[in-house]
C-alpha cells in the first residue's frame, strides 16, 4: 500500500463513499423509525357510539375491548366532556357552542393501543371489528397518516437494504481490482515463494491483510463523514423534528454502535474482495 498509494487511495476513497452512503441510508431509516415510534405513541382510536347509546353501552364496549385486547388503555368520553373539549379546541369560537339547545354529540370510547398493536394491519383489523358492532356508528384513528408513515418506513428499509447490496458489490469489485494489480506486480515473487516451498496460506495472507486494511480505512473515512454530517445537518433536523420526537431527539448518525457496524462491514467486504482476487489470480 505504501508503494502504490494512489491506487490504494482511490480504492479506500471509493469504499469510504460507498459505506458513507449506506450509513446515511441507515441513519435516515433510524430517524424515520424514531419518528414513527413517537407518532405511534400518540395514535389513538376513537370509537363513536350510535345515537341513543348511553353510558351502559359505552362501559360494555370498554369491557369487551379490554377483554379481547389485553394491555389496551381505554376510557369512555361523555357527550358533555366531548362538547367541552370541542369548545376548548375552537378557542374564541367555542363560545358559540354555549347557545346550543341540545348537545349534538354522543358517547365515545378512546383507545390507546400497546406498541405491538399499532401496525396499520392491526389497527385496520380492530377498526373493522368495532365498526361491525351495532352500537358503533364510526371509528377514527388517522388511517391515512398511519398508512403513509408505515409506507415511508418500509420504503426506507428496502431502499437501505438495496443500497447495502450495491455497496457490497461495489466494494468487492474495487478491492478485488486493486489487489489484482498488486498480485500481478508480484507474480515473480509469488512464483519464487512457491518454488521454495511457501504454503498457500503464506502467499495469500499479505493480500488478505491488504484487503482488510482497505476495508477498515474506508470504514474510518465513512465514519468521519457521518460524524461531520451529524455535526452539520443533524442539529437542524433535530430542531425541525423536536415537536414530533420530543425530548429524546433523533438517534445519532455516528454513534459507537454505528461506527462498529461500519468497521465490521468494511473489514468483511475488504476480505471478500481480497478472496475474490486471490481466488482468480493465484493458482495456489
Amino acid at each position: 500500500m505504501r508503494h502504490s498509494p494512489w491506487v490504494h487511495g482511490v480504492a479506500v476513497l471509493t469504499l469510504g463513499l460507498a459505506l458513507f452512503a449506506a450509513g446515511l441510508a441507515l441513519g435516515a431509516a433510524r430517524w424515520v423509525d424514531a419518528l414513527a415510534g413517537s407518532l405511534g405513541g400518540e395514535v389513538e382510536m376513537t370509537v363513536y357510539l350510535a345515537e341513543g347509546q348511553g353510558q351502559a353501552q359505552a362501559e360494555g364496549l370498554l369491557a369487551a375491548v379490554r377483554a379481547s385486547h389485553p394491555g389496551v388503555e381505554a376510557r369512555a368520553v361523555s357527550p358533555a366532556e366531548a362538547l367541552q373539549r370541542l369548545g376548548a379546541q375552537l378557542g374564541d369560537l367555542g363560545a358559540a357552542l354555549e347557545g346550543l339547545p341540545d348537545n349534538p354529540l354522543d358517547w365515545s370510547v378512546e383507545l390507546r393501543l400497546p406498541r405491538p398493536d399499532r401496525s396499520p394491519e392491526a389497527l385496520a383489523s380492530l377498526a373493522s371489528e368495532l365498526r361491525a358492532l351495532p352500537s358503533v356508528s364510526g371509528v377514527d384513528y388517522g388511517e391515512q397518516a398511519v398508512a403513509r408513515l408505515e409506507g415511508l418506513r418500509r420504503a426506507l428499509r428496502w431502499g437501505g437494504l438495496l443500497l447495502l447490496l450495491v455497496v457490497a458489490g461495489v466494494t468487492v469489485v474495487v478491492v478485488s481490482a486493486t489487489l489484482q494489480l498488486a498480485i500481478y506486480a508480484r507474480r515473480e515473487e509469488i512464483e519464487i515463494q512457491k518454488l521454495v516451498g511457501a504454503t498457500d496460506g503464506f502467499v495469500k495472507a499479505p493480500f488478505l491483510i491488504e484487503g482488510a486494511l482497505q476495508g477498515l480505512a474506508g470504514a474510518g473515512l465513512a465514519g468521519v463523514g457521518l460524524w461531520g454530517a451529524e455535526r452539520l445537518g443533524a442539529p437542524r433536523a433535530a430542531e425541525l423534528a423536536a415537536f414530533l420526537v420530543g425530548p429524546a431527539g433523533l438517534p445519532p448518525l455516528a454513534s459507537p454502535w454505528v461506527l462498529l457496524q461500519l468497521a465490521l462491514a468494511g473489514l468483511l467486504l475488504g476480505l471478500a474482495g481480497s478472496f475474490v482476487a486471490v481466488g482468480r489470480f493465484l493458482r495456489v
